[in-house]
Parts: C-alpha cells; sequence; structure tokens
C-alpha cells in the first residue's frame, strides 16, 4: 500500500513523540511491504510565530491530500493570553472542520502491567475496556460567545444531523465490539440534553436493534467512571462532557501519556493525536511519553489505511515495552529508572 501522511508536530513536547510514531510507522512500513510518504506542516502556536495563523492554508491543503494526519500537541504559556485574537486551539478547531471530522474516539483500556500506574484499586479497574465516542463539531465550544465587562456567554447548540452522524459511527463501533452503548447527556437539565436523548434513542433503535442502550447523566458516568470502569464498552457523548470525561478516564489507564486518540468524518481520512498537552515545562527535554502517540499511529493504520494486523502488531510491541518495564517518568515503577523518549520508541521498534 502507498499513503501520504501528513506531521503535525505542533508545539512543545509535539514534535518529540510525533517523531517516536513516525519512526514506528516507518518499521512497520518495511517490514509490511508499504510505501509511506511523510510531509510536514505547521499548526498551532509555532504556526502562530512562522505566519501568524494557527492554521496556515499550505497546512489545510497538505492534511486534505493526505490519507491519514498525525498530529502532536497544539498550545502553550506563550500563546495563552486570552484576549489574543489568534490562539493555538483555533487551528485544532479550523482543522476539524476543514476535514470534515465530527467523531473523536478515545479508547481506554487496562494494561494488567500498568495496573500500579493508576490510582484506582487494581480490582476496580480490571478489565476495563472502554471506548468513547465523543461529537467534535457542535455543543459549547462551537456556540454563540460574547463577554462584557459584566457578564459573559456560551452559548450550547446541537442540531439533529449533528447528533444523528455520530451516534451511527458509535452505533458501527458498537456492533463490531460487545453491543452496548452508554449514552451520556444531561437530559435533567439541558434542552440539547434533551433534544440527543431523543435522538439517540431514534438513531439506535431504528437502525442498531442489536445494540443495547442506556442513558446515563454526565454526573452519574463520572461517578460510576471510577466506580466500576469495566462495566462501559461504548460510551457516547456531547463535546464538553467527552472532553472532561476522557481525561478522568487517563487514570484508569494511569497516564494521560498513554491514550490514543482518532478524530474521524464519512470519509477515510482522519486526524491522530495524544489525549495529552503540549506539556511546554518537560518541552526539549527528550522525557515525554511518547506511547501514546504511537498508539495513535496505530489507530491511523486501522481507521485511515485498514491495516488492521499492522495497528495490532504495534499495540503489542507497546504492550511488550511496558511489561518489560520500558517506562518514561509520568508512568515510573518502583525500582526501575525511567526511559526518554527516544528509548520507549527504540523498545517498541525492537517488537514489532
Amino acid at each position: 500500500m502507498k499513503a501520504r501522511i501528513t506531521v503535525l508536530g505542533g508545539d512543545g513536547i509535539g514534535p518529540e513523540v510525533t517523531a517516536q510514531a513516525v519512526r514506528v510507522l516507518e518499521a512497520v512500513a518495511r517490514k509490511s511491504g508499504h510505501q509511506f510518504e511523510f510531509t510536514s506542516a505547521l499548526i498551532g502556536g509555532a504556526a502562530i510565530d512562522a505566519t501568524g495563523s494557527a492554521l496556515p492554508p499550505e497546512t489545510v491543503t497538505a492534511c486534505q491530500q493526505s490519507d491519514a494526519v498525525l498530529l502532536g500537541a497544539v498550545g502553550g504559556p506563550k500563546w495563552s493570553d486570552p484576549s489574543a485574537k489568534v490562539r493555538p486551539e483555533q487551528g485544532l478547531l479550523a482543522l476539524r472542520k476543514a476535514l470534515g471530522l465530527f467523531a473523536n474516539l478515545r479508547p481506554v483500556r487496562t494494561i494488567p502491567c500498568m495496573a500500579d500506574a493508576s490510582p484506582l484499586r487494581p480490582e476496580v479497574i480490571q478489565g476495563a475496556d472502554i471506548l468513547v465516542v465523543r461529537e467534535l463539531t457542535g455543543g459549547i465550544y462551537f456556540g454563540r460567545k460574547s463577554r462584557t465587562a459584566d457578564s459573559a456567554e456560551d452559548v450550547c447548540t446541537y442540531t439533529v444531523t449533528e447528533i444523528e452522524r455520530v451516534t451511527r459511527m458509535a452505533g458501527r463501533l458498537a456492533m463490531a465490539r460487545s453491543k452496548r452503548i452508554a449514552s451520556v447527556d444531561k437530559a435533567n437539565v439541558l434542552e440539547t440534553s434533551r433534544l440527543w436523548r431523543s435522538v439517540v434513542e431514534r438513531v439506535l433503535t431504528s437502525e442498531f436493534p442489536e445494540v443495547q442502550f442506556e442513558h446515563m447523566l454526565v454526573d452519574a458516568a463520572a461517578m460510576h467512571l471510577i466506580r466500576r470502569p469495566a462495566s462501559f464498552d461504548v460510551m457516547l457523548t456531547e463535546n464538553m462532557f467527552g472532553d472532561i470525561l476522557t481525561d478522568e478516564a487517563s487514570m484508569i489507564a494511569g497516564s494521560l501519556g498513554l491514550l490514543p486518540s482518532a478524530s474521524l468524518g464519512d470519509g477515510t481520512n482522519g486526524l491522530y493525536e495524544p489525549i495529552h498537552g503540549s506539556a511546554p515545562d518537560i518541552a526539549g527535554r527528550g522525557i515525554a511519553n511518547p506511547y501514546g502517540t504511537i498508539l495513535s499511529a496505530a489507530l491511523l493504520l486501522r481507521h485511515s489505511l485498514g491495516l488492521d494486523a499492522e495497528a495490532k502488531a504495534i499495540e503489542r510491541a507497546v504492550e511488550a515495552a511496558l511489561e518489560a518495564g520500558v517506562r518514561t517518568a509520568d508512568v515510573r515503577a518502583a525500582g526501575l529508572d525511567p526511559v526518554g523518549s527516544a528509548a520507549a520508541g527504540d523498545a517498541v521498534l525492537a517488537r514489532i
């Protein structure tokens, strides 16, 4: 297979972790006889510094002409002034829109050897294997915004179409798993959640009759994620709720640095990134955890290129490296010295 992949290192530790993921993708290509062409482009704060825009037109073009996009992270204190007209995060939101990406997939799975890295008891997280499907284009992040000296508003808006399409994606994914969905909302308070609940129920009942689903209020979902995470399979939720719940769920796995994500639309092109931020405090020191980005590369192979066997090979290699004790500082184990980003990448490459 021939594929073109655009790499957006972004800010902070982004370039460091994407470099390790590219090394792994190159190794997979060599072993499996594929040809991957990598193109680099600017996004976020680095793009603002170079061009004045968080998402230059040439970056959009490169991503649209690619088969998939691999992203590191955007943002940092250098560009954090809330009054600034151009901010790094605007580049990410604009890229999702330009590529038509409306669903964010965030898998959270317990790796037995990493039970000590989680603040939760091993018996609580045992067997947890969750796929959060988060709507990406609607909700309060994209609604009307205003601010005066005395007040501010952020309007949360959802359309039937936005809810239908992300529900269909969750339904298809659930059919390939254990056919269970927990749809998370706040329907006891919010009109958008009442619409969400009615549309989800209609779509799943009529189009995915084999899928068992339940409605769950977001505060209850937050509690049960910690109390009984293994009871969840697919979690379907709106933009802001998904953003918050997945950061909470990262503690099941042990660290934000271990978790990948995929942003998808109706086509095969997708945006793949770890869920962690740019971590400017450790940028340039070579100690960032690259496993989440490497696992994001596995999702890239699976969802955009249709290479499931190669994706599984990466996932097994990461798990084997962790089982061998090759851990970065954020998931260090007692009695073991933490390794740097490159050493973690080397450990995965040795096991591909």
